[in-house]
């Protein structure tokens, strides 16, 4: 699952391997509390924000996976991965388990989500825009069949109902956020509720970018 909101007095990005990510002792808790979350370091926001290094993350979600499978799978040089795996581990994002041996018979180190990104709050950073293009290759990877849902709207709201329209659904995303089933079915999920460029209330693009640095993601 990705999710990203921006409210009208600020912005809040949030990244996750999965809806799985929160505690299991919290889930099955009734009436569970949204997950608490810290501030990412400077580390770990620069560790998510690659859509590589988050499509690392995704696909290390359901089982450990080497570095040649990931590489395998991504279509990418085997060098490249390792670098972003590296980074990805080192940040603890990515557990790494018993080393065994790959199809050639040579020795491998697999690697699995750690389920941490779910639990750091990456707002203001560049982990946004990372997740739109990882999202945008994900999609492409399944097609037009694979898509359950998708939805495009622009809405002209008073501030109290924008407020209102994020607090509903971050909920829902919280909410299922806790219903992982490692039998069920594997989806995917993206957010994001943004404010328009032609909202001269926010200021000119110039204005608006110095107030917010988009650098080019390097994806996981």
């Amino acid at each position: 699952m990705l999710l990203s909101m921006g409210a009208p007095t600020g912005q809040r990005t949030i990244t996750a391997e999965s809806a799985a990510a929160a505690d299991a002792a919290h889930a099955a808790q009734p009436g569970a509390t949204a997950t608490a979350r810290r501030p990412a370091t400077l580390a770990e926001a620069r560790a998510l924000a690659h859509p590589l290094r988050l499509r690392i993350l995704r696909l290390c979600l359901d089982g450990a996976l080497t570095n040649r499978q990931l590489a395998d799978r991504l279509g990418m040089d085997p060098g490249t991965v390792h670098y972003h795996v590296r980074t990805l581990a080192r940040n603890g994002f990515l557990a790494a388990e018993e080393v065994r041996h790959g199809a050639s018979g040579a020795l491998e180190r697999p690697y699995r989500a750690a389920r941490k990104s779910w639990k750091v709050d990456t707002a203001g950073t560049d982990v946004t825009m990372a997740m739109i293009d990882a999202f945008r290759d994900e999609v492409a990877e399944v097609g037009p069949k694979g898509i359950i849902l998708s939805s495009r709207l622009g809405l002209r709201l008073p501030p109290s109902e924008v407020d209102e329209l994020q607090e509903r659904l971050e909920a829902i995303v919280e909410e299922f956020s806790h219903r992982d089933d490692p039998t069920g079915a594997r989806v995917g999920l993206y957010v994001t509720l943004h404010h328009r460029a032609s909202d001269s209330s926010h200021g000119s693009s110039r204005e608006r970018s110095s107030r917010a640095s988009w650098v080019p993601p390097q994806p996981a």
